[in-house]
């Protein structure tokens, strides 16, 4: 049996260069955990396990961690916009799957994007324990664990949520706010986009037409720029979440700095709901998410929207000019 010891292998797994380091479990962590053996930062009451994914049931059935529920980001949002369901629904979703605010919730997915969404989703409704696995069910593959087949566990449902709902209603912006942050000098609306999305070269979605940026916004990064799922810019190549200190560097090459009120986008949501994850962990204070992002921006004509030419290999901080609106 692991000892609770800082000088433990679970203990030293976990992320203590973040001020939520306990919301970021390795995958050991979470092993000792499933098979009831102490571990730091243990949950304190209640908790509950799950899958997060779009469409991935038949994966799930196939293969997940045991004692696993699992979420359908359908569930969450909804289209065209794919922003965040009604506050009533996102209620019923939580209280079905048994979360209180005062459940930790530990999520996962095979796309950690997903994971993030719910996560944003659960603080903004007030759930104050959520953690989220690194590197997501790939790390627990690559350490080995076993994985349960079958349908996925049915928690009990709960009658009340237990606190106001929504708890946290400022860590969800909409189009108006976005509009207005732009307008704040210590405001900061940062795209956590591809630079070719950046740029205006592709929209990065096939039911997205509208090609260009959010005029004003700062570039926050986020991963190959032939992949809207990839935030390798934030992570190993094992997708476990780089130090705090590499991220804070990132941002800080474009201004985005905590003592700004900062709304992080990306299309739909889901790159931006990870990058607030980030900044949480690191105890950031005044983060929101604009859920429309760019899908919902650009429909708008009277939203200003630019494009950018690159120069021929030009570096995403240089070589740049805009082109007005798009």
């Amino acid at each position: 049996m692991r000892s609770d010891s800082p000088d433990q292998p679970v203990a030293r797994s976990l992320r203590r260069d973040l001020a939520r380091w306990r919301q970021l479990p390795s995958a050991a962590w979470l092993a000792a955990l499933i098979a009831g053996e102490p571990v730091s930062a243990a949950p304190p009451g209640q908790w509950r396990l799950f899958e997060v994914g779009f469409g991935a049931e038949q994966a799930f059935s196939l293969g997940h961690i045991p004692g696993a529920g699992y979420l359908d980001t359908k569930e969450l949002e909804q289209a065209p916009l794919w922003n965040k369901v009604a506050d009533h629904a996102l209620l019923e979703l939580l209280l079905g799957h048994g979360i209180r605010h005062d459940t930790t919730v530990v999520l996962y997915g095979r796309n950690t994007l997903a994971a993030a969404r719910a996560a944003h989703l659960m603080l903004y409704a007030g759930v104050a324990d959520v953690r989220l696995l690194d590197g997501g069910f790939a790390a627990w593959q690559s350490a080995g664990l076993a994985s349960a087949a079958g349908a996925p566990r049915r928690c009990c449902p709960v009658d009340e949520f237990g606190c106001a709902f929504p708890a946290r209603p400022e860590y969800l912006i909409d189009t108006r706010q976005a509009r207005e942050l732009l307008a704040r000098p210590d405001g900061a609306l940062v795209s956590i986009r591809t630079w070719n999305e950046f740029i205006g070269r592709t929209s990065g979605y096939d039911y997205i037409a509208a090609k260009g940026e959010i005029a004003g916004a700062r570039w926050g990064r986020s991963g190959r720029d032939d992949d809207v799922n990839s935030m390798s810019e934030f992570h190993h190549p094992n997708g476990t979440m780089r130090s705090a200190a590499a991220i804070r560097g990132i941002w800080d090459q474009a201004g985005v700095e905590s003592s700004r009120r900062t709304a992080f986008y990306c299309g739909t949501g889901w790159r931006a709901s990870l990058a607030f994850f980030y900044a949480w962990l690191m105890d950031w204070q005044h983060i929101s998410v604009y859920d429309g992002g760019w899908c919902e921006w650009c429909r708008d004509p009277d939203n200003p929207v630019v494009r950018r030419v690159a120069a021929p290999g030009a570096s995403p901080e240089r070589g740049v000019r805009l082109t007005g609106a798009a």
